[in-house]
């Protein structure tokens, strides 16, 4: 998360404050939070974290406790307390292992969840068996706050409620490794931001999908989970996907308490709202669903017992995207959904031809285009789910235009067509390098021309069976490739057309592939790639859309 951020995210929570006190006075002065305590809390291992306890008062109540376990400082805290004094609870906040106050060694999430080291689950024990704690515990935060949240939650049956924010649902995936390849922007700028540059050797050691990434895995351990929760995420946000599967493992596998219990809210945002994303500017609705004000409902009701309604209503809140420029357009709009996906699709796959066309069935002839990928002159990134360079849905026309890009597009929709769902592409592939990556891109093309990036993805070569082991294809053998774009609810409008780019970088949101068969690059040991896509009846590559029928 960054500062910037932090502080938005931070200031628009004081403004539930408001609205809960019904008053437009300064929120500082009419709510003042309480005096911290700092506790050095000792955890299992005898490491002792810097915990704040925030009371609304000291004369012996017990009240409800929310928790929130930060990476960026807990001097944050009182600013926090004042919200949630409002609410009748009070405030814990810690400093994780080796940050800022803590002592130990920061691993960057290695000792939040159900390992060895379980810190969140012994703070909340901690918490419980204080006198000023009624039994009731949830926990709050966005981005590296709701990653701590997600990994301790099936480490401990202590918390009644969770509002996590912006968290992807494991690492492997989502936050170091994306199809194989490094997320090199992102794993590697915010780790050296947060001064534990030693990570990024763990991380760029563990290339597989093996033990030490199932080890923050949340997914697998959703069983564990007794939480009830709130996910909140945005189409172009870094941990888009993870907010979806922790709501969808949670509420269909989840333990007793989490299963049947969790909601999800997913809006036309990056790793936080803005109108103008990309090269689009949202419709003013964009904000209609105020997610702050829900989360607030939502620990209410679990650590209160307020009867506020929140467990009635759908449990899925999404925003449907559009063409942003015609009024009439379909989408643009906030639905409700009973679960995710919010209904059923039809697969429906459009067909990449030879001369840059998508068509509705394969080809008879077989088709093939080739293209030259030199790692020193990666294709760069243009927007997409980023977090420390532009993120959201940027025209890629300047970049379609390269050598190494391949183009493809349908012919002009002469009706809308709502995508709502999980999108992958297949593509059979070869190359004459000991190994390489493939990349994608979904794109809605306007009317205009512009070439508006919906979803992109990568996929390396070697892990064409799996990511628990590397497989390196035969030089020149042809190779089917599943490459997953995440998610998506958008309806492309009549007279757009359908797109899809394919080359085989997208620097540096991806780290480049040297094409040498080695995991990272070496700028004295690189080459050339000569990439083929095949086309056709017998190798039917394709973009598979979920589309909603008729």
């Amino acid at each position: 998360m960054t500062k910037r951020f932090r502080w938005a995210f931070f200031a628009a929570l004081l403004m539930v404050a408001v609205l809960l006190t019904a008053t437009v006075v300064t929120v500082w002065f009419v709510m003042r939070p309480p005096v911290a305590e700092t506790v050095m809390l000792p955890m299992r291992d005898g490491t002792k974290l810097a915990t704040d306890v925030f009371l609304p008062v000291k004369d012996g109540t017990a009240f409800p406790v929310v928790l929130v376990r930060t990476v960026y400082n807990k001097s944050q805290g009182a600013m926090m307390a004042a919200v949630f004094k409002a609410m009748g609870m009070a405030l814990v906040v810690q400093d994780t292992r080796g940050r800022f106050a803590s002592e130990g060694k920061d691993m960057v999430f290695a000792d939040d969840g159900w390992g060895d080291r379980r810190d969140g689950a012994d703070t909340a024990a901690w918490i419980k068996k204080q006198p000023w704690c009624n039994g009731k515990i949830g926990t709050w935060g966005g981005s590296a706050l709701g990653i701590t949240q997600v990994q301790m939650a099936p480490a401990t049956k202590d918390v009644a409620a969770q509002a996590i924010v912006v968290a992807s649902s494991k690492l492997y995936g989502q936050t170091s490794y994306q199809g194989g390849v490094f997320m090199k922007s992102l794993a590697e700028t915010w780790v050296t931001a947060q001064k534990s540059v030693w990570m990024l050797d763990v991380w760029r050691a563990n290339t597989t999908d093996n033990d030490y990434w199932q080890g923050f895995n949340a997914e697998a351990q959703a069983p564990n989970i007794t939480a009830p929760a709130v996910h909140i995420g945005g189409w172009f946000d870094i941990f888009q996907q993870g907010t979806i599967n922790n709501f969808t493992t949670r509420q269909h596998q989840g333990g007793e308490g989490a299963k049947g219990n969790q909601k999800l809210i997913i809006g036309p945002w990056a790793h936080g709202p803005k109108q103008d994303l990309g090269d689009l500017k949202l419709r003013d609705n964009y904000l209609a669903v105020d997610t702050n004000l829900y989360s607030a409902r939502f620990l209410k009701y679990w650590l209160t017992g307020e009867q506020n309604g929140i467990m009635s209503e759908a449990a899925v809140n999404y925003y449907t995207l559009g063409d942003v420029f015609d009024d009439n357009a379909p989408g643009n709009e906030w639905r409700t959904a009973n679960d995710w996906p919010p209904f059923a699709t039809n697969a429906v796959s459009y067909y990449l031809v030879q001369g840059g066309t998508l068509a509705a069935a394969p080809p008879e002839n077989q088709g093939t285009a080739t293209y030259a990928y030199d790692p020193k002159d990666p294709c760069p990134t243009k927007g997409g789910q980023n977090l420390t360079i532009p993120a959201g849905p940027f025209d890629q026309r300047e970049l379609s235009i390269r050598p190494d890009v391949l183009r493809f597009a349908t012919a002009p929709l002469t009706a809308p067509t709502e995508v709502t769902g999980n999108v992958h592409v297949v593509l059979y592939v070869s190359t004459d390098a000991p190994d390489t990556d493939f990349t994608v891109k979904f794109v809605d093309v306007y009317p205009d021309g512009s070439e508006i990036l919906m979803l992109d993805s990568i996929r390396r070569l070697k892990f064409h069976n799996g990511y628990e082991k590397a497989e390196p294809a035969p030089p020149g053998g042809i190779t089917k490739l599943d490459i997953d774009l995440w998610s998506i609810s958008l309806v492309i409008n009549k007279g757009h057309r359908i797109g899809v780019q394919v080359s085989s970088s997208n620097y540096p949101r991806f780290e480049k592939n040297p094409n040498t068969g080695d995991d990272f690059p070496l700028e004295n040991s690189l080459r050339v790639a000569n990439n083929t896509v095949y086309m056709g009846k017998d190798y039917p590559s394709a973009i598979i859309l979920p589309v909603r029928a008729e």
